[in-house]
């Protein structure tokens, strides 16, 4: 039987990806959240550098996490529905949510295991993330390893165009041509939103600062959301609008027409990458309804490493690095305030910038009730991202 023409287009799979994902979540929702109640998987809380918290927080003791193992479950079904498997970006994003997935879970089986546990230590789950991260900036950046790995149909390298113009034909129909660019020659060039010309273009050794930039991002992103998952709802609100938005360029960059018209890089394929965000996007609604306060279940690390790595991976697919750290502000600000929590106690003889880190913390600590921090930060997330778009236009 011959497949509809409709359902090859990345924009219905971006749709039927959103749709299958969402209801798959809400539908086995139910009897997976009973069953970690049954585990007695409850969610820890810190008292050691804010002891408000465990008088904030006391009530959700008992409540279940390892929730993000419903969420990449129901976003896996979905890749394997509705992406193509031999696509090179599939492959990268299927390895890079078992991965971090895998991390984030026996992360938080260690918590739960051993009584006191903070689980795996910082540096060997830092190492894990990096790890990710090199072996992807490592196939884009590195010829020998693209051409390797490119066996058959399978991982077949990414290739992209600049420059593109419309050639009217003798017959009258039109032709789009542009610059053809290698996987390495895409991911050398570097944008920024509201400038339709790359930044820069790394050449020689300049390749090494992008593998190096690479990782950086994956692992930032990683760990961002990690520390922005501390109330009900905030961390996947957050990320709906932030998928959304890389998830859109993601579409119209997959677009010959809509690449020329918008001057943006068009790269072939990126509706994959589109699909599988679209489809994080469904199941973040979906946990949304039994994660909003007051929380049935909280996604642990199993699902902010993970989802987290995902949209940092995406970003660095589609060259929109600093793109994703405008429209992710409340996850940067969230890492930065434990950084700067961290630096200020080492270096200033115990003294805390903030009341307590990350930030939403912070302001719990000033009195405002935890829904009115998470409606907030959603509504500073979704301004960010409504300016992300707009720079599509204005450059």
């Amino acid at each position: 039987m011959k497949i509809p023409s409709a359902f090859i287009y990345s924009s219905t799979r971006m749709m039927l990806a959103t749709l299958t994902s969402l209801l798959v979540t809400i539908f086995i929702g139910p009897r997976f959240i009973k069953k970690l109640y049954e585990l007695k998987t409850g969610q820890s809380i810190r008292v050691e550098e804010c002891p408000l918290l465990v008088e904030l927080h006391q009530k959700k003791k008992e409540t279940p996490t390892m929730g993000g193992i419903l969420i990449l479950f129901s976003m896996l079904v979905s890749l394997f529905l509705w992406m193509d498997w031999k696509s090179s970006f599939t492959l990268i994003l299927l390895i890079t949510t078992i991965w971090l997935g895998l991390l984030g879970g026996y992360d938080d089986y260690l918590k739960l295991r051993f009584k006191n546990s903070k689980g795996l230590s910082a540096k060997k789950k830092f190492l894990l993330q990096n790890l990710l991260g090199l072996l992807v900036a490592v196939y884009l950046f590195c010829p020998p390893v693209t051409k390797a790995l490119n066996v058959g149909s399978w991982f077949k390298p990414p290739v992209a165009k600049e420059q593109i113009s419309v050639v009217k034909k003798d017959d009258g129909k039109t032709e789009f041509t542009g610059t053809s660019l290698t996987t390495q020659a895409y991911m050398s060039r570097y944008f920024i939103p509201f400038l339709k010309d790359p930044v820069a273009i790394l050449k020689g050794a300049g390749i090494i600062f992008g593998i190096l930039f690479s990782m950086f991002v994956i692992t930032g992103s990683s760990n961002g959301v990690n520390l922005t998952d501390g109330l009900d709802g905030l961390a996947s609100g957050c990320l709906v609008m932030v998928a959304g938005v890389l998830g859109l360029f993601a579409f119209l960059s997959n677009n010959l027409e809509m690449s020329r018209y918008l001057n943006i890089i068009y790269i072939d394929e990126s509706g994959e990458i589109a699909v599988y965000l679209f489809a994080l996007i469904g199941a973040c609604l979906g946990f949304l309804w039994y994660n909003g306060y007051p929380a049935q279940v909280f996604m642990g690390d199993t699902g902010s490493l993970a989802l987290g790595g995902i949209v940092g991976v995406s970003a660095v697919l589609l060259r929109r690095e600093v793109l994703f750290a405008v429209v992710g502000g409340i996850f940067v600000a969230e890492t930065l305030s434990v950084i700067l929590q961290v630096g200020s106690y080492k270096l200033r003889n115990k003294k805390r910038i903030f009341l307590c880190s990350p930030l939403h913390h912070h302001f719990e600590y000033k009195g405002w009730p935890e829904t009115k921090v998470v409606l907030r930060f959603w509504i500073i997330s979704l301004i960010l991202a409504i300016f992300g778009i707009a720079s599509l236009k204005f450059q």
